[in-house]
This record gives structure tokens, C-alpha cells and sequence, in this order.
């Protein structure tokens, strides 16, 4: 019984700190700079990105942020909103390609705010919202690489980006996705609605597959448990008999 309780005591421990690990992982996961709402239309206009910035240090203070934005796909019509006890600094650039606008053709775009001044204490976060006047309509997603300076100098960049298959990098840049464009009645244009049909069937299909070989699998496993269970029950008779006589 001794040893049956110390077998017990193992596993749990063993399972707690598995469990430990797994929360820990997920709260590292949880506190990369972000940029909110994760998706907006191709082309979208007068919206606004947050860019959600944790501070991740348990002795030092977040003091400066920095956010690139892309210049080859730029963000047009870039304003910023007020933030207390934050000061942004809004820098330009000349577009290598101009862009052509109802309004005009737009030759400069934001590509970089600065805010500094301000602080963010352990274990708090600040949202910097930037109204933007147009985004691109010629990618399937925006990357806003991140500089995050603590007060005991360490600097933290956000500038890795995901490639599709890989696992996610350990300091992943902010990254908007740009789905397809609505049609006038809101509707998404044909070759879009057809390559979401695509795809949903796909998923549908795949998910199917996996809900298949999860089912057999369990099957098989019960099989398993059931051998195994009455082999125990059938050496316990025997054993039992063994010690009668």
C-alpha cells in the first residue's frame, strides 16, 4: 500500500507540473505586442488599429514604443489618438510607388510612430490607437514591426514574422490580416466566395477525417484497457487459488 500511495503521489506531482508548464507557456504566448482587431477587409476605410503593448518585466517599467509601418503596402491617411501621459512622435516617408487615391496620388506615408514619455508598470498593459484613412488592397496582410524599450534599458523587438508551417517565432511582429473585399450589397466578389466555399469544404473534410481516426482510436484503445482488464482479473484468480492451496 506504501509504495501503491508513493506511485500516486508521483504522478500527481508529475501531472501538476505539467500543467504548471503548459499555463506558464500560454501566458508568455498571451503577452506579445498586438495589433487589435486581428482582420480587416482589403481596402478598408477610416478604421482603427490598437496596438496592445504588455510589459513582460517584473523589475522594470515600459517607457518607449515604437511601431514601424509598411511602406510597401502603406497604411494612407495615418492619424493618432491622444494617449495620457504619452507623447507620439509621427515620422514620414517618400513612397518608392506613389499611390493613386480618388483624392489624388499620394507620394509620402506614415512609416513610424514613436511614443515615449508615458509608463507601463508590471503586469499592465497600454492600448495606442491609430485611425488610418485607407489600407492596401494589394496583400493579404500587414506586419507592424515593434520596438519596446524598458526602463533598465532592455529592448525588447518585435520583428519576427511567421512563415506558414513553421511554429510561431519567439518575438512574432504585430501582424493585420487583409481578407477579401465586400461588394457593394456586402457580399464578398465571386472568386472570393468560391475560394471560401473551397476551403470550408476542405476544413469540413479534414475535420471529418481527424473525427474518424479519433473515434477508431479510442476504439482501439478501449479494446486495450478491456484486454488488459481481464488479464489482471484472470491472474488474481488464479493467484488467489495458488494461495488457498
Amino acid at each position: 500500500m506504501s509504495a501503491h500511495r508513493t506511485t500516486l503521489r508521483r504522478a500527481g506531482t508529475v501531472a501538476a507540473l505539467a500543467t504548471a508548464g503548459v499555463l506558464a507557456a500560454a501566458g508568455v504566448a498571451s503577452a506579445h505586442v498586438t495589433v487589435h482587431p486581428e482582420s480587416y477587409a482589403k481596402g478598408a476605410t477610416d478604421g482603427v488599429l490598437t496596438f496592445r503593448v504588455p510589459n513582460e518585466e517584473d523589475k522594470a517599467s515600459t517607457t518607449k514604443v515604437q511601431v514601424y509601418l509598411p511602406t510597401d503596402h502603406p497604411v494612407l491617411g495615418v492619424l493618432v489618438t491622444p494617449q495620457n501621459g504619452w507623447t507620439a512622435k509621427v515620422t514620414t516617408s517618400k513612397l518608392k510607388t506613389p499611390v493613386k487615391t480618388d483624392d489624388g496620388t499620394i507620394t509620402d506615408a506614415v512609416s513610424q510612430i514613436t511614443w515615449t514619455g508615458g509608463k507601463i508598470a508590471a503586469g499592465q498593459y497600454e492600448d495606442f490607437n491609430v485611425a488610418f484613412g485607407q489600407l492596401p488592397d494589394d496583400t493579404d496582410q500587414l506586419a507592424f514591426k515593434t520596438l519596446q524599450t524598458y526602463s533598465d534599458g532592455d529592448v525588447v523587438r518585435w520583428i519576427e514574422q511567421t512563415t506558414a508551417g513553421d511554429d510561431e517565432p519567439e518575438n512574432p511582429a504585430p501582424v493585420l490580416k487583409l481578407t477579401a473585399k465586400e461588394s457593394e450589397d456586402g457580399d464578398e466578389t465571386p472568386a472570393a466566395s468560391t475560394t471560401a466555399a473551397a476551403t470550408s469544404t476542405k476544413s469540413t473534410t479534414a475535420s471529418s477525417s481527424s473525427s474518424d481516426s479519433t473515434a477508431r482510436g479510442l476504439g482501439i484503445a478501449g479494446l486495450i484497457v478491456g484486454v488488459l482488464g481481464l488479464a489482471a482479473g484472470a491472474f488474481a484468480i488464479v493467484r488467489s487459488r495458488t494461495s488457498r492451496s
